[in-house]
C-alpha cells in the first residue's frame, strides 16, 4: 500500500485531499540566492561538524527521506534515510528532532545533528502526520491522519515526556482526518483537518484537558496547513492560498490578529516560524521557501531540487 503524498494515487491516504496536484520536482527561476541539493543516497550521513550550530530538518515524502541544512546558511550538511512517506517535524527544548515515519506507523527521535535514531515511538494502528512537543511538560502530542486499517477517523495522542506508548485516544466527531498540530505557551494544543466532507476543521486540547474542544475561527481556510505558536499568536497556514494567518483564541472562539502571505509559494504544508523568518517547504514547487515574518510577500532565500517537502522545524544548538 503506497502512501506517496504527492500525486492522485493518494486515494488511500487522505493527505491526498490536501496535496493534490503536487507535482514532481520542479524549480523556479529568478535572483533568489539557490542552494541545490546534492545528496549522496543509499543511508543517513552527516557533516561531523554539522552539530555545532543550528540545523533545519525538511521531510520529503516521495524520497522518505529527511535533510538537513545548516541554518541560516542553508547549505546541505545531512541525509537521514529509512522512512516511508516522513510528514511532520518537530524539536524538543534540547534540539532532538522528531519525525512523525507515516507510513511506519511510529515517530522517529534523533539528536541534534544524529543519524541514528535515539528513539522509535510505536504509533500502532495510525498514521501519524503532526507533533509538537509541550513547552510546559515536554509531552509529544501526535496527530494521527486516519487509521492503517483505512477505515475511521483520525485521533489525536499523547507521549508523556516523549517517551513509552501513547496515551489518550482524542477525537472529535467533527474531525475525521487529522492533520497538523502545534502547542501554545500554555501547554494548549491546537489541531487542525478535515472534516468527512473535506471541509476545513479546528480544534483545541486544552492543558490537563480530555477533550478536544472544536474552535470557530472568523476567518475562511481552504485546505488546512500548518499549526505554530508564534510567541503571540496561534498560527495557522492555508494550503489553498498560501497564507498563514495569526489567531487569538477565547473559548470556543478564534480571532484573526494578522496574515503572512506566502508569494510565490503553490503547496505549502507544515510551515516553520523561526523569529523573524517563517520556513515554508513548498510540496507543489519542490522546494523550501524563506520570507520575512510576519511580513511575508515575497521569499528572501529558497533551497531547491526536492521533489514533495512536506515537514520543516529548527533544531537549536543550544536550546533554553
Amino acid at each position: 500500500m503506497s502512501l506517496y503524498f504527492g500525486r492522485s494515487v493518494l486515494s488511500l491516504c487522505a493527505v491526498a485531499a490536501i496535496l493534490a496536484g503536487c507535482g514532481a520536482m520542479r524549480q523556479n527561476g529568478g535572483a533568489l540566492p539557490v542552494v541545490v541539493q546534492a545528496a549522496p543516497g543509499g543511508q543517513s550521513w552527516m557533516n561531523p561538524r554539522a552539530t555545532s550550530g543550528d540545523l533545519l530538518y525538511v521531510s520529503d515524502t516521495e524520497s522518505s527521506d529527511v535533510y538537513v541544512y545548516s541554518y541560516p546558511g542553508d547549505k546541505l550538511v545531512g541525509t537521514l534515510t529509512g522512512f516511508k512517506d516522513p510528514g511532520g517535524l518537530c524539536v524538543d527544548k534540547n534540539g532532538n528532532v522528531f519525525v512523525t515515519n507515516t507510513g511506519g506507523d511510529d515517530v522517529v527521535e534523533y539528536a541534534h545533528g544524529g543519524t541514528s535514531p535515539i528513539a522509535t515511538l510505536g504509533d500502532p494502528g495510525y498514521f501519524p502526520f503532526g507533533c509538537s512537543i509541550d513547552p510546559t511538560t515536554g509531552n509529544l502530542g501526535v496527530a494521527n491522519n486516519f487509521p492503517s486499517s483505512g477505515s475511521g477517523q483520525g485521533n489525536v495522542v499523547i507521549y508523556t515526556h516523549a517517551k513509552g506508548k501513547p496515551k489518550g485516544d482524542y477525537t472529535d466527531p467533527n474531525i475525521e482526518q487529522m492533520l497538523l498540530c502545534g502547542y501554545d505557551d500554555k501547554g494548549n494544543l491546537f489541531v487542525d483537518g478535515l472534516t468527512k466532507a473535506s471541509g476545513f476543521a479546528f480544534a483545541e486540547l486544552r492543558s490537563g484537558g480530555t477533550t478536544l474542544t472544536n474552535i470557530t475561527l472568523n476567518q475562511s481556510i481552504g485546505n488546512p496547513g500548518g499549526v505554530q505558536w508564534d510567541g503571540k499568536h496561534v498560527a495557522v497556514g492555508d494550503q489553498s492560498t498560501n497564507v498563514v494567518y495569526q489567531f487569538d483564541v477565547s473559548g470556543k472562539k478564534g480571532t484573526k490578529a494578522g496574515s503572512t502571505a506566502l508569494s510565490g509559494a503553490t503547496e505549502v504544508v507544515q510551515f516553520w516560524i523561526a523569529g523573524s523568518k517563517l520556513i515554508g517547504p513548498d510540496a507543489g514547487e519542490g522546494n523550501v521557501g524563506i520570507w520575512k515574518y510576519p511580513a511575508g510577500g515575497s521569499e528572501v532565500k529558497k533551497i531547491t531540487g526536492l521533489a514533495v517537502p512536506l515537514g520543516a522545524t529548527l533544531s537549536k544548538e543550544s536550546n533554553p
